[in-house]
This record gives C-alpha cells, sequence and structure tokens, in this order.
C-alpha cells in the first residue's frame, strides 16, 4: 500500500541541496494528502517525519509533428526529517 503513494524519489541539483538537511523529494500518486505521505514514508524508511510540503506541477504542452497534447500531471512531495532522526540510506550515497 505504501508503495503505491510514494512513486519515486526525485533527483535533482535543488533535491540534492536538500539531503545535508534531511530534507528528501518524492513523486507521489495525485490522490495522496499530506498525511498519508507522512505515514508512507515512514513506514518505508523507518524514520520520524517533521512536515510534508506538497505542490501539483501541471502537464506540459508537448507537440509530435502535427499533433500536441500534454504531459501527465504530476504531485510532488518535500518531506523534511526530523533533527534526531536517521537519515534515509538510499540516499547517503548522493550527498
Amino acid at each position: 500500500m505504501y508503495e503505491d503513494i510514494i512513486i519515486r524519489p526525485v533527483l535533482t541539483e535543488k533535491g540534492y541541496d536538500g539531503i545535508a538537511e534531511k530534507r528528501y523529494a518524492f513523486i507521489v500518486d495525485k490522490r495522496a494528502n499530506k498525511t498519508e505521505i507522512k505515514i508512507a514514508v515512514e513506514k518505508m524508511f523507518n524514520v520520524s517525519v517533521k512536515s510534508v510540503n506538497t505542490v501539483t506541477c501541471p502537464g506540459k504542452l508537448k507537440r509530435m509533428g502535427r499533433n500536441e497534447g500534454y504531459t501527465p500531471t504530476t504531485k510532488k512531495a518535500i518531506v523534511t526529517l526530523h533533527e534526531n532522526s536517521k537519515a534515509i540510506e538510499a540516499f547517503n550515497s548522493l550527498s
């Protein structure tokens, strides 16, 4: 169930800067709310979450020849951990 909420991590330059401050970014299910995201991160990575901020990123207009369409809309969650919480091991090699 928790794997359905957290889809994948966001690995960008801005995301790498937050790893030192225990701030991680994930692409999450569009229907998930902040409480569900918090519980999913705590259960999946065994950490203590301080806050969750979310942003809905609308799809971009793309063209393939004559045809136009939009890429899918995604939802991004920025998760901040408590200071005394351990870091997420999957991100340790990236910082």
